[in-house]
């Protein structure tokens, strides 16, 4: 092992992620410290209809005061099935309920100080189902034709990185840079 940890005190416990404080050693024996962000997970969904639209949320996000469009998201339970979660998230967010899903990968979102892990789907053959949305969120519906998501991207106007890697992993996926 390339670090040993000697120390790890839990110092905040929150709703969705605790922050914890570890003294670890290097192999060559030097000691330093090490602030992480535990996180149980979460899913990005790319909702994609028979029309050829992906299924977006605009939604208010207070750490950086302002909409973003994202893709619809969520954060796993405690030993959630991402593909369970995935099903939840669609029906919470944009009301529709996939009949199949299929897994992308997923990714470390901020591996310097987090050990988020975020699984990827895409959502097919959508169909009305929705759940309430949790009490925190503040979300508006947007579908976009591939042309015009291709759009929005060189433009620069999608600031949400786990959806430019959603729609990077869709696209080449569903080879939809060919189309729209």
């Amino acid at each position: 092992m390339l670090y040993a940890t000697l120390k790890s005190e839990l110092v905040f416990q929150g709703k969705v992620f605790n922050i914890r404080i570890d003294e670890v050693q290097k192999a060559d024996g030097q000691r330093m410290r090490v602030d992480v962000v535990e996180h149980g997970g979460a899913v990005v969904i790319l909702p994609f209809d028979e029309e050829g639209r992906i299924w977006f949320v605009d939604q208010y996000r207070y750490p950086v005061g302002r909409r973003l469009l994202e893709l619809p998201a969520g954060t796993l339970d405690p030993g959630e099935d991402p593909e369970i979660c995935a099903v939840r998230e669609c029906r919470e967010e944009i009301g529709m309920s996939p009949g199949y899903l299929t897994p992308l990968g997923g990714l470390y979102l901020a591996p310097g100080y987090s050990t988020e892990f975020v699984h990827f789907f895409v959502a097919q053959n959508l169909s009305p189902a929705p759940l309430a949305l949790d009490e925190d969120e503040d979300l508006k519906v947007k579908c976009l034709t591939v042309g015009e998501v291709k759009e929005w991207i060189t433009k620069g106007q999608i600031y949400d990185a786990k959806t430019l890697a959603g729609l990077f992993l869709a696209f080449e996926h569903l080879h939809l840079l060919n189309q729209g």
